[in-house]
């Protein structure tokens, strides 16, 4: 590979553009798509070469065996970097996919109780929460209160506690009980080491 700048002097600038590498946009301009007159151009590790004519920066480009891609297309002038585009775009691709993947994990599913609910409704009701944080979800638990019920939260707060204390095997209290209006809430969500250690158990 070739030194950047063996064979040319950058005009130099004391200007700092903004939104230097930020995210690269949906259109990007690699290459000769890239028309304008002059660039200021960062380096593959992220240096700064400095301004330079748009030959120049296409030819360094060729010459590293690499793409030049506009980053900052409002900046002025304009910043490109030398990069490897196929490799960037298939990491970016695999970012967004993790992200997504994420975001599915951390789906907050939902059970509703009543403060004097029946000991069969319960136990259906626990072995759902119990089911949902297994599976990696969290859960919001919320208690209905009606009529004169309203004027006894402890038995929501106590009926709460009790069923985070009866799975707190799969999941601990990530947003302590609170009244909301005519109910009250409680966010339940699963220990992360829980797979972890039964893929180990079945495993071993």
């Amino acid at each position: 590979m070739h030194a950047l700048g063996a064979s040319f002097t950058p005009r130099c600038s004391t200007e700092t553009p903004s939104n230097r590498g930020g995210p690269i946009s949906s259109e990007t301009r690699i290459n000769d798509r890239i028309r304008v007159p002059e660039v200021r151009l960062v380096g593959p590790n992220g240096e700064q070469v400095g301004i330079v004519r748009i030959e120049d920066a296409l030819r360094l480009a060729e010459e590293a065996e690499l793409d030049l891609v506009e980053v900052a297309p409002q900046a002025k002038p304009p910043v490109c970097k030398l990069m490897d585009y196929g490799k960037f775009k298939y990491e970016s691709a695999q970012k967004a996919r993790e992200s997504r993947r994420n975001q599915q994990q951390t789906v907050i599913k939902e059970q509703k109780l009543r403060p004097k609910i029946d000991p069969h409704d319960y136990q259906t009701k626990k072995g759902h929460v119990s089911r949902f944080l297994g599976q990696g979800h969290k859960v919001k638990v919320t208690i209905m209160f009606r009529g004169r019920e309203q004027s006894r939260p402890e038995l929501g707060f106590r009926l709460l506690q009790q069923l985070a204390d009866d799975v707190s095997e799969q999941g601990f209290i990530e947003a302590k009980p609170k009244q909301d209006g005519r109910n009250m809430t409680m966010v339940l969500a699963p220990h992360k080491t829980g797979k972890g250690n039964k893929s180990k158990a079945n495993a071993s």
